[in-house]
């Protein structure tokens, strides 16, 4: 046993009265006690000590479960003393305890490994969603569009040899026309397609449609699009805690990072499908060339593909030409006249409401 005091410079209130102690303090490996003319305190255990904030630390302690009692030292505690008496809690306990440096390299590599799983379960969750569940949300989804669908029997007729050359053995629901003034198409959860008339105003030909159906296509095969929700889904909660404009922000780039993977993924069935329907692929990669002009060129793409969700479109061009056979006898997608029905399908549908433009 060891003892140490009574000392001026050691200070003692018991919890239950407001007189000021200098106790000897004795003490053992297992803990300690204090004693004073007419009392003492103790024994208690070392681990019962907690360091009291804003008062040095180090140098005024309380115990655990009596209220009021302190047990203070001018300066540093006597060595043999010291080496039992717990650090303070700056952080939390097992912070304290590896060091604040150490923990946040932990919760860094904790978070990236989160994120990591958050951005690659969907594509090993998805396959195992039930179709039926996705066809339901397709169902709710081409809802919003109202009446703006366009069909007429040529169109439906022209669409159903585009899929048949395409990508017949794809569970596909629906390839309809939407009346809306975009250059672009979307690929709905449940198997259903959508080609905005925006897109067939700017194409040149069957041919550049059918490169762009393809891709689509291949967003279904892939089951891309509920694969996209369910990471937006696990995405907005790992990053619920971030301000708001921040977690946007990283919620954004990096479902997108995932989202061009996707979409050159696409672009690769595309080529496989058009080369397999004898299909050209030279006016897709210039569809891709205008689509890119109409984007500002490729300095302007490439300034801004940090933000963007497909691939730049030269690269999309680049890969299209070079998946073409010099000499090879391509034949069109669709007859002029299937042509024509495709692309007057809104004109031609007296139910289809007038289109608008998303932007």
């Amino acid at each position: 046993m060891t003892s140490v005091g009574p000392d001026e410079g050691i200070w003692h209130y018991d919890g239950t009265s407001a007189t000021r102690h200098h106790p000897r303090i004795t003490w053992m490996a297992d803990g300690f006690t204090l004693h004073w003319p007419g009392g003492e305190s103790g024994p208690h255990r070392w681990g019962d000590l907690v360091p009291v904030g804003g008062t040095g630390a180090r140098s005024v302690y309380g115990l655990r479960g009596v209220p009021g009692w302190r047990l203070g030292f001018v300066g540093a505690p006597p060595e043999g003393f010291a080496v039992h008496l717990p650090l303070p809690a700056r952080y939390g306990r097992w912070i304290d305890r590896i060091g604040l440096w150490r923990a946040i390299a932990l919760f860094g590599m904790l978070a990236a490994a989160t994120v990591f799983v958050v951005l690659r379960a969907p594509q090993w969750i998805a396959p195992y969603i039930p179709y039926s569940w996705e066809e339901r949300l397709g169902d709710a989804m081409i809802g919003d569009f109202g009446g703006r669908l366009c069909e007429t029997p040529a169109s439906r007729t022209a669409i159903a040899r585009l899929q048949a050359q395409l990508g017949d053995d794809v569970r596909i629901r629906q390839i309809g026309i939407a009346n809306i003034d975009m250059v672009n198409a979307v690929a709905l959860p449940g198997g259903r397609i959508l080609l905005f008339n925006g897109l067939l105003k700017e194409a040149h030909s069957p041919d550049e449609v059918a490169g762009v159906l393809a891709h689509e296509i291949g967003h279904v095969r892939h089951r891309d699009t509920l694969t996209a929700l369910v990471r937006q889904l696990g995405l907005s909660v790992v990053l619920g805690g971030f301000n708001g404009q921040v977690g946007g922000a990283v919620n954004g780039l990096l479902a997108m990072s995932y989202s061009r993977d996707a979409e050159r993924a696409a672009d690769t069935y595309s080529i496989r499908q058009l080369r397999i329907a004898n299909i050209s692929p030279l006016p897709t990669a210039a569809f891709f060339d205008r689509l890119g002009k109409l984007s500002g060129g490729e300095r302007m793409e490439r300034a801004t593909s940090w933000m963007a969700s497909h691939p730049v479109s030269v690269e999309r061009k680049v890969a299209f030409t070079r998946s073409a056979v010099k000499g090879r006898a391509y034949r069109p997608a669709l007859t002029a006249a299937e042509w024509r029905a495709l692309v007057d399908a809104c004109k031609n549908d007296p139910d289809a409401k007038k289109g608008f433009d998303l932007f």
